[in-house]
């Protein structure tokens, strides 16, 4: 028996009303279980409408943030500080793909984003492109996510857009614990849909997954939630 998280990260989607619509759909459908942890990640506009729909209908969802700010609070127009995040969300995404991609995000930014969740309370998780790419310390969370595998992420490989095969993901995840402890809590992240979820989070060191574009479907990701359930 193992903690299986499942997070939805939204991307630039959803209105307040799209995003409350999909709180009220979704969030009478996740039981409660100790062993499942349900985050869901909207923009930063509707945070704060979803976090109090998911407190008055009393759901087993937690609310993260796709990103933060690697400066305190202070004159940095445009940014989200950790400091103003916190008590607001549970778990920032950090490092995505797409940050470093369409924002340049470095490893060393990544690195001081994460001890400005650290100092605030909010888990940190961390994407990894592939074993190569660090941990930052302090990080007890990360997704194993290859950029090829992302469906936005434009390039002509044929492999575009393709999940990587479950046993694969699991050599590099145990890798990673293997580097930084057997305490690490190891996702994958890549075109997971409720098809190939249960090929994931079968495997013995993948503890979850971050789901991309399937979470925007209410039943799409209610059943990713509920073959998760069963294998808890």
């Amino acid at each position: 028996m193992k903690n299986v998280w499942i997070i939805a990260n939204w991307k630039s989607n959803k209105t307040i009303a799209d995003a409350l619509d999909w709180v009220s759909e979704v969030g009478p459908q996740i039981p409660k279980r100790d062993g499942l942890k349900v985050v869901v990640c909207p923009t930063f506009s509707v945070i704060s409408e979803v976090k109090k729909a998911i407190t008055v209908g009393n759901f087993p969802i937690l609310v993260g943030a796709q990103d933060l700010s690697p400066f305190g609070v202070g004159a940095y127009t445009g940014e989200e500080s950790a400091g103003l995040l916190n008590g607001l969300i549970d778990l920032a995404i950090l490092g995505h793909s797409e940050r470093k991609k369409n924002f340049g995000e470095t490893d060393e930014m990544v690195a001081e984003k994460t001890q400005q969740a650290l100092g605030n309370n909010i888990i940190p998780l961390v994407c990894i492109q592939s074993k190569e790419i660090p941990v930052p310390k302090g990080c007890q969370m990360i997704t194993y996510e290859p950029s090829w595998a992302i469906s936005t992420w434009l390039t002509n490989s044929p492999e575009a857009g393709k999940a990587d095969t479950p046993e694969n993901a699991n050599q590099i995840a145990g890798f990673l614990k293997q580097k930084y402890g057997s305490e690490l809590i190891v996702l994958y992240g890549g075109s997971v849909t409720a098809s190939n979820v249960k090929g994931f989070i079968t495997q013995e060191h993948i503890n979850g997954v971050l789901v991309g574009n399937a979470s925007l479907d209410p039943q799409e990701f209610v059943k990713i939630c509920q073959l998760a359930l069963e294998q808890i």
